[in-house]
């Protein structure tokens, strides 16, 4: 039963929206849906999620307009998907889609329209058995999506299977839309000993020419090229709204002065420190780093001398020791509002891709460390594409540790602004920065996808008004 206070008359259309419960889907999928509100505030939007996840977002700040409503978790602990992410993946597919069926004849107001995850394939399969649209929402860079749609291509010209330590260098250039990568820019999970997650995941993609729509996070003038491309693939529209990231809640932080109320502790250090002085650190929330490499980091910063802030998640008080007075770290920060901190002069991060496209809206450098996944493309894209970052990983080997010397002499050179390739870096970083802020304005790309979005789904609602 829905509340009373959390009840609207419906003007628009009832839009059920299902990100796969990771944090790197179901921020993307919440900020696509405030975005859709704050054009359409009549919209009403079903947010699908696991009970583990209301308990970890339900009390983020929301439109009213978008409500919750919960299935059943996967596991018992999706907060240990990184350990058994193969397990995790395949009951994603299996165990989601009977709860979200049973919710949808429960709803109080009929759905117009669903957007899911790709991930969640058998979203389209539900939509289509009950004659409501769907649209695929993709949360990583559309060249990722291109590998994975034609990965068949890989297979046929020989470079799959592939040892990445002997041919991780050797180029592909038949992927549509994407001039030229290295094997070893693939997502990881193509060059994994155990290939069973690969299939598993390549599962997904023939649902996608099913939709009605296919949506990536990403920005048009990041990834013109395999966005055309695919939009060959397909009968029915690709847009792009990107970046999915909240920066429509940053009005009232924009000047970050220093009598900001309530202010966390860490931007009162921000706040404290000279401008354009400090390197921001995040290795992300999901795949973990060895306590050795972070080891490694910390001995690497303090030895620079650089200035930092450092999110460590659970080991931010053991860091903080070892660190002493160097810099500060802690569990959690606003990223997007650090970045656009004015101390804020790089960031060293993980490469996952809500980090990259919040880094990219902020115009600050990047020094990337990917992990695993995706994060090896977007690697490539900071490092060969943009020009935006170097590659924090250059010459180690896949397994071996990046040691402290060398994150020394790396810091010190990333944080010289006489450096010649830092200023290119940098200029090229407010150059992307100034296109993402045009993309999202009136008359810009993701704007105007938006729009046309919007158009689309009240259509829908329209039609089925009538023939009801």
């Amino acid at each position: 039963m829905v509340p009373p206070e959390m009840t609207h008359p419906i003007t628009a259309c009832h839009v059920v929206a299902v990100p796969y419960p990771g944090r790197g889907h179901v921020n993307p999928m919440m900020n696509l849906c405030k975005l859709l509100i704050n054009s359409k505030p009549d919209l009403l939007i079903t947010f699908v999620i696991t009970e583990e996840w209301l308990g970890l977002i339900g009390s983020e700040e929301k439109p009213p307009s978008i409500r919750f409503e919960t299935i059943p978790n996967v596991l018992p602990s999706e907060l240990a998907r990184a350990a058994d992410m193969m397990s995790f993946v395949g009951a994603t597919q299996t165990k989601m889609a009977e709860p979200l069926e049973r919710l949808l004849d429960r709803l109080e107001a009929p759905a117009d329209f669903i957007i899911a995850d790709t991930f969640l394939n058998w979203a389209v399969e539900v939509g289509n058995r009950r004659n409501i649209p769907v649209a695929s929402l993709w949360p990583m860079p559309a060249s990722v999506f291109s590998v994975f749609y034609h990965f068949d291509l890989l297979v046929r010209n020989g470079h799959y299977p592939f040892d990445v330590s002997e041919r991780g260098e050797e180029r592909v250039d038949y992927i549509p839309g994407i001039p030229s990568i290295r094997l070893a820019d693939i997502p990881s999970i193509a060059h994994m000993n155990d290939q069973r997650l690969l299939r598993l995941v390549l599962q997904i993609f023939p649902n996608v020419s099913k939709a009605q729509y296919l949506l990536f996070t990403s920005i048009y003038e990041l990834e013109p090229q395999v966005i055309e491309a695919l939009k060959q693939e397909f009968s029915f529209p690709v847009y792009t709204f990107g970046p999915t990231i909240p920066y429509f809640n940053l009005e009232k932080v924009t000047s970050f002065s220093t009598n900001i109320q309530n202010d966390d502790h860490y931007f009162e250090w921000l706040h404290s420190q000279p401008r354009s002085s400090v390197l921001y650190i995040s290795l992300g929330s999901f795949l973990s780093t060895s306590n050795a490499q972070m080891d490694e980091i910390a001995d690497g910063l303090c030895e620079s001398g650089v200035r930092f802030l450092w999110v460590a998640r659970g080991e931010a008080e053991r860091l903080q020791e070892k660190c002493g007075d160097a810099g500060k770290v802690v569990r959690w920060c606003e990223q997007l509002k650090v970045l656009g901190h004015s101390s804020i002069s790089g960031f060293w991060t993980h490469c996952g891709w809500n980090s990259t496209m919040e880094v990219i809206f902020a115009g600050v450098p990047i020094i990337a460390f990917p992990l695993k996944m995706d994060q090896m493309t977007i690697r490539k894209h900071i490092v060969e594409d943009w020009k935006i970052g170097w590659d924090a990983k250059k010459g180690v080997e896949d397994g071996d540790l990046l040691r402290s010397g060398e994150i020394s002499k790396l810091i010190k050179k990333f944080m010289d602004f006489e450096n010649v390739e830092r200023k290119e870096m940098v200029r090229r970083a407010k150059e992307l920065q100034k296109a993402t802020i045009e993309a999202i304005s009136d008359g810009g790309s993701s704007k105007m996808n938006l729009n046309s979005f919007l158009i689309d789904i009240t259509s829908f609602r329209s039609k089925s008004t009538l023939l009801g």
